[in-house]
């Protein structure tokens, strides 16, 4: 399909899904064409692949559900950081050369509800 005119825009997306409560952000290049007949068309890529348009066709990533909840970026974002700061240990003074037993990263669940709350 030959096309005379293209015009890119950069859209990111945070997405819940409504069945098993996993949250995720995507960024999106969205190219927006129209062909040489007039017609206009869109495209999506994420990571450098075609993908379906996330507004159309959500998917859990998680579980495959089609019950997707889309929101602006930064609100999973913003509730995984929240997360993170009310579990992370309280901070002791250690002896100079300590180290911490566990010093990998700690996954916390989080509810669905955590991401519609406003406070």
């Amino acid at each position: 399909m030959s096309e005379i005119a293209a015009t890119t825009v950069h859209e990111a997306y945070a997405f819940a899904c409504m069945r098993c409560g996993y949250g995720w952000e995507q960024s999106y290049e969205i190219e927006h064409h129209v062909d040489i007949h007039g017609q206009e068309f869109v495209t999506y890529t994420a990571d450098g692949e075609r993908v379906p348009s996330p507004l159309s066709t959500p998917t859990c990533t998680n579980c495959g559900g089609h019950v997707v909840r889309i929101m602006r970026a930064g609100r999973v974002a913003d509730v995984q950081k929240l997360l993170q700061r009310q579990h992370a240990p309280a901070r002791t003074a250690e002896p100079a050369g300590a180290v911490a037993a566990d010093a990998g990263p700690e996954r916390h669940h989080w509810r669905l509800s955590d991401l519609f709350h406003r406070r």
